[in-house]
């Protein structure tokens, strides 16, 4: 009687232990990732997570949840980021460290957003306007009513103001014994820039006129424009992170090494014709300033995301190809472009960017199957991981579409921690593309085709020729 009755209370523990497991109350945006995502199939070793929009910030929770929600997520591949707020910083240092100690318990990597505390180097005082010759002050509008965008001559006196706060925060968690894995911002309209009206409001400047002499032209401009970002960069956000933690992933969206062109527009920028450039159809790729080694920065974040306007970019009557190109082009332009021992982590997105402009409906969105084809090729092409942007309706969605692909790739992780990158090729129609890595003797490859015929194509991989097969929705390893 006595060992049927412990045998009893064991099986009714574990039944509670489930139980009280499945009605375990997550915050929602953590409920949302939970739900439309597996345990991971494959071990992902030492390899980055993924990085999702609904991972950012849990929220106010105590030592417990934060080891259940960290240890959850990781199980998916999923890692949390927390936030360093400006408005609020001592508070969100708080939560971030009860977040941090739970990743440092499970040897995971402490992931920050610092975004906040670098806006803004233009904070909107007179003191950063432009002075036209009649010695008036004005801002550049074309970035919005709400960027006044000034001299960026006057922008060194902001730069100690803005390393104070990311040292704070650093000595914050480095009091408390704790290490700091990856950290990104997402620090756009701000500081020294060249795009939309930007050159045309220096031209009126006397004190830029005074630096870059009264007859700049715009190549001229670009150069010290990048090379004063950078060096802010650098000063006031990436040399005091590598100070205090030297081996920190560090970096910020959209700075990636390039191939001297971008191939994308933000959505706070417009074509103007005086920026040198090439076409392609109705696109006109903007020649670029290769900034990235001076920042500091030790990860690259291209950004691939669907802007409306690519859509009406080209021609082709595959409509899903007009999308597929130009993002596996501008993914392609990171990895090829990137040192093999710097990670490239692109900020993703699937469904139609609108941002900055009317919703159109005669844009066809791009298909789900054809997303998870670009997600495959970039990571054959240099991408190690994703930073999942969207807003709070497209949660799920976007999170289960990335997550399917990251989860599935993790089976070929050998390829994905050691293999190079050795096609990049892309047709400028609709065709087939391929892309692969290699490692040793083999090559891990991906074969999508946008026409008909599928017969093998040969193909350049590294030194060698060989030869792919149609396989559609599979990836395949060929001896090279």
């Amino acid at each position: 009687m006595t060992l049927i009755v412990l045998l009893v209370l064991l099986i009714n523990s574990c039944n509670s232990a489930v139980k009280e497991d499945e009605n375990e109350t997550w915050p929602e945006n953590i409920q949302t990732i939970i739900d439309n995502t597996n345990y991971l199939e494959f071990d992902r070793g030492t390899r980055l997570p993924l990085y999702l929009w609904p991972a950012i910030d849990p929220g106010a929770v105590d030592a417990n949840t934060a080891e259940a929600i960290v240890k959850e997520l990781d199980k998916r591949g999923v890692g949390v980021v927390c936030s360093w707020k400006l408005k609020d910083l001592d508070e969100s240092l708080s939560r971030g460290i009860i977040i941090a100690k739970a990743q440092k318990k499970f040897g995971l990597r402490v992931n920050i957003d610092a975004t906040s505390l670098l806006y803004g180097f233009y904070n909107g005082e007179d003191s950063t306007a432009h002075i036209d010759s009649r010695g008036n002050q004005f801002f550049d509008d074309s970035f919005g009513t709400v960027h006044k965008m000034g001299c960026p001559f006057i922008l060194d006196s902001r730069k100690d103001e803005i390393r104070r706060r990311v040292e704070y925060c650093l000595k914050s968690y480095k009091d408390q014994g704790l290490q700091i894995d990856f950290i990104f911002a997402d620090w756009e309209i701000d500081g020294p820039i060249e795009v939309n009206s930007a050159y045309e409001s220096s031209g009126r400047c006397v004190r830029c006129r005074e630096h870059l002499g009264e007859d700049f032209g715009f190549e001229k401009f670009q150069e010290t424009m990048r090379q004063m970002r950078a060096y802010l960069q650098h000063y006031s956000y990436s040399s005091p992170v590598l100070s205090y933690f030297p081996d920190a992933l560090v970096g910020n969206y959209a700075v990636y090494p390039n191939d001297g062109y971008r191939y994308w527009y933000d959505y706070f920028e417009f074509f103007n014709d005086i920026h040198p450039h090439k076409t392609e159809q109705k696109a006109h790729y903007r020649k670029w300033f290769n900034d990235f080694p001076l920042t500091g920065y030790t990860f690259a974040m291209p950004v691939i995301y669907p802007w409306k306007q690519i859509y009406y970019w080209y021609d082709f009557d595959n409509t899903d190809y007009r999308w597929f190109y130009n993002m596996l082009m501008n993914a392609g332009n990171a990895g090829k472009s990137t040192p093999h021992n710097i990670p490239v982590i692109s900020f993703v997105h699937y469904n139609t960017v609108f941002a900055g402009s009317e919703f159109d409906p005669a844009v066809k969105q791009m298909s789900r199957e054809t997303y998870r084809e670009l997600l495959w090729h970039m990571l054959l092409r240099g991408t190690d991981t994703f930073f999942m942007w969207s807003g709070k309706k497209e949660f799920a969605e976007e999170t289960r579409l990335l997550h399917e692909v990251y989860s599935a790739a993790q089976e070929y992780g050998d390829f994905l921690d050691q293999g190079v990158p050795v096609i990049f090729d892309i047709p400028d129609k609709p065709g087939v593309v391929i892309s692969g890595l290699a490692l040793g003797d083999k090559v891990l490859v991906r074969r999508t085709d946008f026409n008909t015929g599928h017969r093998p194509v040969e193909v350049l991989a590294g030194t060698k020729i060989i030869t792919v097969n149609y396989m559609p929705g599979v990836c395949q390893i060929i001896d090279n």
